[in-house]
């Protein structure tokens, strides 16, 4: 498939946005529970709540630049009984304005404590906030990831690692982000988002690998025999039928050179995993806003071009009568 450009923003942004969220009320939960110290309410996890809302705000922009028709764009929701692009477009700003709710309780401090859980664990209403908005954090990388997974022919995306690897990577480079901005500001939460930023980072390294040897060793069900109906065991495509480009030929193969094609898979497995790892680990017990805030950010390049090659990597069966130019 051809890559949007659009579209791996968008991807990309708000996981990042997500993963943020995710990290701050994770933290918040293990500071109620007194594993962690306890954050000043306003400058951390409302400031931190901004940057998240900015993060998946730029992915929502992002994707109006893959619509033929923006003006158009909210007939989007038409389908959401049976669509899951209608979903993901309503349950986005459903998560950006609940973690707008989110930091600007603890930003502007409209945070009374509801109850007590054994005269020692206070909830108060942005612990409920939170736990709502984590629900819908989750469905969020549901619908991005089934968006792709529910594609049967295109074997490629057509499996739960699709679902797995989007809310892995996603949730990896927010806490990533998370330990930057922590560091920036002398939290002590700074090694506790370090900790979890390592595990993601390791476990999204796991499911990926697995999906890519899963994708190299795919045995596709289409073939030039079952296209036209013919069962000889020779045949050979010498023609597409014309001597141009279509939408067919741009839209549907990502037609870069197989040498870019590996070196771009080489270039993602090395900027997402051990790179972040190596800097998240010498960074840890320093503080160093420098190493976590270059860890993010080698990080994120690394996910632009995973998300290139995740696209990319697609093999459409309607390529099967496109091959050749003639």
């Amino acid at each position: 498939m051809h890559p949007a450009f659009s579209v791996i923003f968008l991807t990309t942004l708000i996981g990042v946005g997500q993963g943020l969220f995710l990290a701050l009320y994770t933290g918040q939960l293990y500071s109620v529970v007194e594993v962690v110290p306890v954050e000043d309410s306003h400058t951390h996890y409302g400031i931190g709540s901004l940057i998240a809302v900015a993060f998946l705000a730029a992915g929502l922009l992002a994707s109006f630049f893959h619509l033929g028709h923006p003006e158009r764009g909210w007939r989007a929701i038409a389908r959401w009984r049976t669509s899951w692009l209608s979903r993901e477009v309503i349950v986005l700003p459903a998560f950006m304005g609940l973690v707008a709710l989110y930091g600007l309780v603890h930003y502007f401090e409209l945070n009374p404590v509801l109850f007590t859980f054994r005269d020692s664990f206070r909830i108060d209403l942005s612990l409920l906030i939170g736990a709502l908005t984590t629900v819908v954090a989750f469905l969020l990388f549901l619908c991005t990831g089934m968006i792709y997974a529910c594609i049967k022919f295109l074997q490629e995306w057509a499996t739960p690692l699709t679902v797995v690897n989007y809310t892995l990577l996603g949730s990896a480079s927010g806490f990533t982000l998370a330990t930057a901005f922590a560091a920036y500001q002398g939290s002590q939460l700074t090694d506790f988002y370090a900790g979890w930023a390592l595990l993601l980072t390791l476990a999204a390294m796991v499911t990926r690998v697995a999906s890519l040897i899963r994708n190299k060793r795919i045995k596709h069900k289409s073939s030039l025999r079952t296209a036209i109906g013919i069962r000889h065991s020779r045949i050979t495509q010498k023609s597409q039928g014309f001597m141009t480009g279509s939408f067919n030929t741009r839209e549907f193969f990502h037609g870069a050179p197989q040498a870019v094609f590996k070196s771009i898979k080489w270039f993602f497995l090395v900027t997402v995993f051990p790179i972040p790892v190596l800097l998240l680990a010498l960074g840890m017990g320093g503080g160093a806003v420098a190493i976590f805030a270059l860890a993010f950010v080698i990080q994120y390049v690394g996910l632009l071009a995973d998300r290139w090659f995740f696209f990319a990597q697609a093999n459409h069966p309607q390529n099967l009568y496109y091959q050749t130019v003639g």
